[in-house]
Order: structure tokens, then C-alpha cells, then sequence
């Protein structure tokens, strides 16, 4: 089943995670430029430049595939009302295809889907926090 997935490791171009309000996504992290950008505790932008290993970017293609990311829907949109709502931007670019998912924090879909939707992110953030302390 994973040799035959539409998206192959070998073809890997980038993994990226945007997020923040809704109004501003100044979190940022884009493995094929290394920028990492992201808003400390005392909310000052803090910019800085590292690259995950090739070990951490196939866990990551393997953990999406896991989770099913292939099949989220592209826009997982919360309601309107709440403006201080954590959105969140994945982006998943092989040679041939693309995947990119929005995704809010309130949004009212199926269980299952937000809590794979919230793994994928977690699992994110770990690499990446794992990848600044070395």
C-alpha cells in the first residue's frame, strides 16, 4: 500500500506548517529553505534558519501517510465568529503532486479527522523542536 501511494519519499520536494490566528500565520517553518520563524513566549518573532535530517522528513511522510493525510479534505474551516482561533497550514510537495490542508482549530468535523489533523501537527512541532536543540 505505501509503494503505491499517489506520494512516493523518493519524490519528496518539502514538508511546511504555517500557523497562528487567523489574521496572522507568523509562525512559519519551510524544510527546503530551512526558514524557521515563530513567536517566543514573550511574543517577540524570533527567525532563524535549520533544516531537518532526511530521517526526520521520511518520519514525517511516513507519520502523514499513517494518519491519513492524503485523504483530508483541503479546507477544514472553522466558524467565522471566533477571530482569535489557531488556523493552521500544512503543505506536503512531492515532484508531482501537492497536498496542502487548512486546518482550524474549531472546526466541527468528524472526530476522528481533527484528532489526525492535530497528531500530524504535534508530530511537526516535535521534529521541530527536536531539530533546534541539536
Amino acid at each position: 500500500m505505501v509503494k503505491n501511494a499517489p506520494y512516493k519519499f523518493s519524490e519528496f520536494n518539502y514538508v511546511s506548517l504555517e500557523f497562528g490566528y487567523r489574521d496572522s500565520l507568523l509562525n512559519k517553518y519551510n524544510s527546503q529553505t530551512g526558514e524557521y520563524q515563530y513567536v517566543n513566549k514573550k511574543d517577540s518573532v524570533i527567525k532563524m534558519h535549520m533544516r531537518l535530517n532526511e530521517a526526520d522528513l521520511l518520519y514525517l511522510h511516513r507519520k502523514a501517510a499513517d494518519l491519513g493525510f492524503w485523504d483530508f479534505p483541503t479546507n477544514e474551516l472553522g466558524s467565522d465568529s471566533a477571530k482569535h482561533v489557531a488556523r493552521y497550514i500544512i503543505t506536503f510537495s512531492y515532484k508531482r503532486k501537492t497536498k496542502k490542508v487548512t486546518f482550524d482549530a474549531n472546526y466541527d468535523g468528524p472526530e476522528k479527522l481533527v484528532d489526525a489533523n492535530e497528531r500530524l501537527i504535534k508530530e511537526i512541532q516535535k521534529k521541530l523542536d527536536e531539530a533546534e536543540k541539536r
